[in-house]
């Protein structure tokens, strides 16, 4: 993350960035991942209104965020620590909700 921006690795392809600058995000949701409901996608979707970024770490963390730029598709990410990252979002004035249980992806 920097001061105006959100950078998303392996949003697109392993290796690839996606820049969501802050201006843009109307929302951010923390969810609760289960098996069917986000732990288990590695990379892309299922339901084509999220995409997970590629991270091969997803089936051992348990909380992702729902990134809402206002695009059709929002963001899909699971942050190594959750917690410096939903702080350092409200440290740039980003507001994060909890939405409980994450969507089918």
């Amino acid at each position: 993350m920097t001061d105006d921006a959100l950078i998303i690795k392996g949003y697109y392809f392993p290796g690839t960035v996606k820049r969501v600058p802050l201006a843009a995000i109307r929302s951010v949701r923390r969810t609760d991942m289960g098996a069917l409901r986000g732990r288990g996608r590695i990379w892309g979707t299922a339901n084509p209104g999220y995409w997970a970024n590629f991270d091969p770490n997803r089936p051992r963390k348990a909380v992702a965020f729902l990134v809402d730029a206002g695009k059709a598709v929002k963001p899909f990410i699971t942050p190594d620590d959750p917690a410096a990252f939903e702080a350092a979002l409200r440290e740039r004035g980003v507001e994060v909700t909890d939405s409980g249980t994450a969507p089918v992806t």
